[in-house]
């Protein structure tokens, strides 16, 4: 997988510090006091201990080790956390765009020394109980990471990671398939015409139809244009071609060493086992190399540049004569110096973030574009860091006035700094992620020390949050202009700046399939006869090694006996607060509160469910009570650990045509903000703004783009939600809320030239759902803490109390359920259903300006409690790893595609980034033939209950625990049965579900791609085109 970094660092631009507290073995001394007794100098299993640190704001120990033979350095973080992780990165800095570290990253996951089938990395994904399992390829490392719980399965992982990363076999056939290669159209077909093929190509040809991703691209290569910063690391796609075999494998040996390597552990477990399985498996077979992959510092620029690149156009940009980015990216210091990375990071903030920070002010206000540019804000992923402020979605003729804008707000910055309040809502956001608990603690861990770590920065002093923080608050009571002096220092005086704008090109996509064919004529030219012949007897060769059952007995796995029989049960007690039914869970949550509220649609008159969704991301956003838009934004800040609402459609457990409809409230604070976190909910309740309507231009504007933008990462996840569209009730609530619908709908409303209309809705909304009389909440908190929130709660309640009204529900067919199982005469639960709901089938085609096509197919089936279910999870995965996996990705070169079963009842197969279309679905067709024929192993049915397991059974944070019950009404009695049903499955039930809901004449189905312009489907008259 290609990682942008960019976008990634975005995400973790403040690392989610958290994880398990609760561990489930019984030990005599914690894991972090257990590292706690290593020595500096202590020899263990071929490495030194260099240095050990507690670090008690991220309850862990710190272990930092090298390996005495190979220089090889190593990180341990021991906590008391039952997901460990386990992570290998290399630096890889290549100097061309042929894609090699990323083409690589995917060849040495084909095979090893000691695991030489083929493909050991999927399969490990059926033969494990991983919590985690990838690989990244950033623009100068490349990481390995996977995370279990089991200690055994870390063991068999680790040994697989191990081989594959120093030992890969590197075969020919692999780099043809992963990479690229020239290939018959039809490979079994000698006449038919070559193209270039290969997972890789087909990868990055999609990365690059995503114009903010190629923006963030350029930007990059331009601000950095001396060194491996200036080449796509991915793969350009028509640089693609050029990369050699011979090339491949001689970065893998100068690479893909140990003295070129940073590893990285985290958990529970003991550090010895780690280190005595890597010297033995890996490290004791190399000696001290000198890699030589350092990047040197950008020479900078004594001027400024400027640049312009272009694009496609957007056929769904909200406002169409306005697609045009701009944007200026300045260099700033080395990320290798910690303090000054946070402090960067931290002023980045308060310049960007939020309705009250200067450039919101100054760009996104005045309405000049639809959002900030898609690379925004502080970038600490490279080697020097970068900060870049601009807009997308403008005119071309206010290139100037943008140019003009951000200079002049720097200048105001310098003049009059940041307000204090402003700056301590920031430390109290620090203050939150450090105690907020995640499952994928060491995941986040390993992210975020990467690139300081990956240019010899030191990994223990960024763990040390706190320690900066405090030297933070210092250095500004010392100098109060000290953020100011940075501001003049990094933007004002900095004449390393780039400007770089982009333009869309009616011919863009054109002009890249015209150079693909230049390319390709460039590689047929010279060919003879017999280089032809020898190309088709390749290609028949790659076919017939894919479609040869593979012998994978060579694999460590672990056996479904190794999975636990039952669940450990989540303790809730359900209660009331002024006649709301409330359920409390008692977890360990480091002193946060978790708080949600769900509220039912049921009276909600159907023509305001389009403007649901927008409702939901205004609501909390527009000011409430006293305070305006921007005080708001400031206490949700200051006060909690944010506030959101969602929209909710919940299937029934036991009926298809049942579902409950809703919205939920979340939010989390510490425990001594409790009344602030409830009063700014009883404002909204009681006094909400809906009034401004330049304030509400501005958040559909950002909807719109935000949702426009996203189809070309989730392309897939808006064919399955269209597919299932006419097939269940539930169906049809998920794309007017969340489908290729919505899309439209905020499309056309960023178009409108008066909001006024969407002002006098919004109200009446706001009467049908925050209405205290169809609602329910629950509470995750520390024990000593439930009676206060009980209290808070309570009072809550009376504040709200006048917006209570007994409405009618707009439906006759409501269903109760009630919400404690044992209690029938309790609260309950309001569900819609349509006894008399007829299924349909529709085929719909989303012509977009992409070059690869998002597919999906969807079968109606049965719902969660229902026998069958389990067979046909298990059924899915199985057709995923043993046929469709082949078909799809190996075969047909697509990114990705499989099949899920979904627990609103539907069946889907999909398909992601592919560059075929109806082929694909005659595979999800021939994909059911070969689950009907029965063609399958007992070990085939073991992986795949080992896949399901490992995802029912992933961790869940204490913020979360019993939540499911809350929403869904699933309890822990019903989730041990489907359990119990997951481990009854057998070869006959398999193939059984597969006959009886899946065949040709028994399914109701619904069929839907998004993809470039398709001849075959515009002929065939039973496709709907939109």
């Amino acid at each position: 997988m290609f990682r942008q970094t960019r976008a990634v660092l975005q995400k973790l631009r403040y690392v989610r510090f958290n994880g398990q507290q609760q561990t489930w073995r019984q030990r005599s001394t914690s894991a972090k006091e257990k590292a706690l007794q290593y020595q500096p100098g202590q020899k263990i299993h071929g490495f030194t201990v260099r240095e050990v640190v507690a670090v008690p704001d991220l309850f862990l120990t710190a272990v930092k080790l090298t390996h005495d033979k190979t220089g090889a350095q190593y990180l341990h973080a021991a906590r008391d956390d039952s997901n460990n992780l386990f992570s290998v990165q290399l630096r890889t800095t290549p100097m061309d765009s042929t894609g090699v570290p990323h083409i690589l990253e995917h060849t040495v996951l084909c095979g090893s020394e000691k695991y030489p089938c083929r493909d050991p990395f999927f399969k490990m994904l059926n033969r494990s109980l991983s919590t985690f399992m990838n690989a990244f390829t950033a623009s100068d490392y490349t990481m390995y990471p996977f995370s279990t719980q089991n200690g055994k399965d870390f063991q068999n992982l680790l040994s697989v990671y191990l081989d594959a990363v120093f030992f890969p076999c590197l075969r020919e056939q692999d780099f043809w398939q992963e990479g690229w290669r020239l290939e018959n159209e039809d490979p079994t077909n000698p006449d038919s015409p070559l193209v270039f093929k290969g997972v890789v190509f087909n990868e990055m040809k999609g990365a690059f139809s995503d114009n903010e991703r190629l923006y963030a691209q350029h930007v990059q290569n331009k601000l950095y244009p001396d060194h491996t910063y200036s080449v796509v690391s991915g793969g350009e796609p028509l640089a693609i071609p050029d990369l050699t075999w011979e090339e491949l494998k001689r970065f893998h040996a100068t690479h893909y060493h140990p003295s070129n390597a940073r590893f990285f552990t985290y958990g529970d477990l003991p550090l010895e086992n780690h280190l005595k399985q890597i010297q033995e498996e890996a490290l004791s077979k190399f000696d001290r190399i000198d890699p030589n992959t350092e990047v040197p510092s950008q020479p900078h620029w004594t001027s400024p540049r400027e640049d312009h690149v272009t694009c496609s156009p957007d056929a769904l940009a909200p406002d169409p004569a306005k697609q045009n980015t701009l944007c200026v990216s300045y260099l700033l210091g080395d990320i290798t110096d910690t303090f000054e990375g946070l402090t960067l990071s931290l002023l980045s903030s308060l310049m960007i973030s939020g309705p009250n920070s200067p450039f919101y002010k100054s760009l996104i206000e005045p309405k000049i574009g639809s959002d900030f540019s898609s690379v925004v804000g502080y970038d600490g992923s490279t080697k020097e860091a970068s900060f870049s402020i601009g807009l997308q979605g403008m005119a071309e003729k206010d290139t100037e006035r943008v140019k003009q804008i951000i200079s002049q707000t720097i200048d105001d910055i310098i003049e009059n700094g940041f307000e204090e309040e402003r700056i301590e809502a920031l430390l109290h956001k620090i203050e939150i992620q450090m105690k907020h608990q995640s499952t994928n603690f060491g995941l986040s861990l390993a992210s975020y020390v990467a690139s300081s770590w990956n240019h010899d920065g030191d990994p223990v002093e960024l763990l040390r949050i706190s320690d900066n923080v405090t030297k933070f608050r210092r250095a500004l009571e010392e100098n109060p202009r000290f953020l100011q002096d940075k501001v003049k220092h990094y933007f004002r005086e900095n004449t390393h700046r780039l400007t770089l704008s982009m333009s869309p090109d009616e011919a863009y996509l054109e002009k890249q399939a015209q150079a693909e064919e230049k390319k390709l004529q460039e590689k047929i030219h010279g060919l003879s006869d017999s280089d032809r012949k020898e190309i088709y007897e390749k290609g028949l060769e790659l076919l017939a090694a894919q479609s040869k059952t593979q012998d994978a007995s060579c694999l460590p796995a672990l056996k479904v006996s190794d999975i636990e029989p039952t669940i450990p049960i989540t303790p809730v007690h359900l209660s009331t607060a002024g006649d709301v039914p409330v359920q409390y869970c008692e977890q360990p949550t480091n002193g946060l509160v978790y708080f949600r509220a769900m509220c039912s649609l049921n009276t909600l008159p159907e023509d305001l469910r389009l403007y649901v969704p927008l409702f939901c991301s205004v609501l909390t956003k527009m000011g409430c009570g006293n305070l305006d838009y921007r005080q708001q934004a400031q206490q949700l800040e200051l006060r909690t650990g944010g506030m959101s609402v969602s929209t909710q459609v919940i299937p029934d457990s036991t009926q298809l045509d049942t579902f409950e409809q809703g919205i939920l409230l979340f939010s989390s604070c510490l425990e001594r903000n409790l009344p602030h976190m409830f009063q700014l909910w009883s404002d909204l309740f009681n006094s909400p703004h809906f009034d401004n309507e330049e304030r509400l231009r501005v958040l559909v504007m950002m909807s719109a783009q935000e949702l426009a933008n996203g189809i070309s990462y989730s392309g897939h996840m808006y064919a399955m939600t269209r597919a299932g569209r006419h097939l269940t009730p539930a169906g049809d609530l998920q794309e007017t809320f969340g489908g290729m619908d919505q899309v439209k709908f905020l499309k056309r409303m960023a178009e409108m030239p008066d909001l006024s209309q969407v002002m006098r809705t919004l109200p009446r909304i706001k009467k049908h759902l925050l209405n205290p009389d169809n609602m329910r909440c629950a509470v995750n908190a520390t024990p000593q803490k439930i009676s206060d929130t009980a209290a808070q709660l309570e009072n809550f309640m009376k504040d709200v109390a006048a917006n209570r009204k007994e409405r009618k529900s707009i439906r006759t067919n409501i269903i109760r359920k009630p919400l404690d199982p044992l209690n029938e005469s309790g609260p309950s639960r309001k569900l819609l259903t349509e006894p008399h709901f007829q299924p349909c089938q529709m085929k719909t085609f989303f012509q977009m300006p992409f070059p690869v096509n998002f597919i999906s197919e969807c079968i109606r089936t049965v719902p969660f409690s229902h026998q069958d279910y389990a067979s046909l999870c298990i059924l899915a995965r199985m057709m995923t790893a043993k046929y469709l996996h082949g078909e799809i990705r190996e075969k047909g070169g697509a990114y990705g595609g499989g099949a899920r079963m979904g627990g609103g009842g539907l069946f889907s197969f999909y398909s992601y980034r592919d560059p075929n279309s109806t082929q694909t679905l005659s595979a999800f067709r021939k994909g059911v033939d070969w689950a009907k024929s029965g063609q399958f192993t007992q070990q085939d049915i073991d992986e795949a209950k080992l896949s399901v397991f490992s995802a029912v059974d992933a961790p869940v944070a204490p913020a979360n625990k019993g939540i499911g019950c809350f929403l869904s009404g699933i309890t822990d009695e019903m989730k041990q049965s489907y359990r119990e049903r997951l481990f009854a499955v057998d070869h006959k039930s398999l193939v059984d579900v597969a006959e009886r809901y899946l065949g040709v004449g028994q399914r109701t189905c619904g069929v839907a791609i998004l993809g470039p312009e398709n001849d075959a489907i515009k002929k065939d008259p039973s496709w709907v085109l939109k």
